[in-house]
């Protein structure tokens, strides 16, 4: 063991004021998705997928070293014919929607470059840390239409409002957005 690991930080341990505030954000955010997710009606998510199975939060306390709360919508991970938007609040590094969408969907290049979205390049559509960190994503139309990843991921940065009101509106409109265009009719996904 090095030195940095023979030696507890007792302080940051011990500093109550600290642990209460990173507690405290971190229920405000639960709270944030849990109204968000409430907010859409599964029928919604049905149109979109006849497997959707409805909203889900999920915890975690280290990707790459820091917390993260996720917010699971629609919830149909099939490969070939499923969709999911997912709102990723990664602590430390900002809050996120990705779409992900099954090889044989409809991918609407043009609506999500719209909507200030980046296609994702990674080859595993859970590396955050690429997507993010390492900023592997594309907005070149070409580039798109050449990419073979077996699936279609967006993503998009979202500014975190302090107001806890303003920041459940903004990310509930944007999310009505995709689900309109997601919404297609059936002829246009991809046989």
């Amino acid at each position: 063991m090095d030195k940095l690991q023979n030696s507890l930080d007792v302080e940051l341990w011990l500093n109550k004021d600290l642990i209460h505030r990173q507690n405290l954000l971190k229920t405000q955010f639960t709270s944030v998705l849990e109204d968000v997710g409430n907010s859409f009606p599964k029928e919604i998510f049905d149109k979109i997928s006849a497997k959707s199975k409805g909203t889900k939060i999920s915890k975690g306390n280290d990707l790459l070293g820091f917390p993260y709360l996720v917010l699971d919508l629609i919830r149909d991970f099939d490969p070939i014919t499923g969709s999911n938007i997912r709102l990723l609040n990664w602590f430390g590094n900002g809050l996120f929607i990705t779409i992900l969408l099954g090889s044989n969907r409809e991918n609407p290049v043009k609506e999500f470059i719209g909507l200030e979205f980046s296609f994702g390049l990674s080859e595993n559509q859970w590396d955050y840390p690429d997507l993010i960190l390492n900023r592997n994503l594309t907005t070149d139309e070409g580039k798109i239409a050449k990419a073979k990843l077996g699936f279609y991921h967006w993503i998009k940065p979202i500014p975190v409002d302090p107001d806890l009101l303003v920041l459940n509106q903004n990310l509930c409109k944007c999310l009505k957005k995709i689900l309109g265009i997601l919404s297609l009719p059936a002829e246009q996904v991809r046989n």
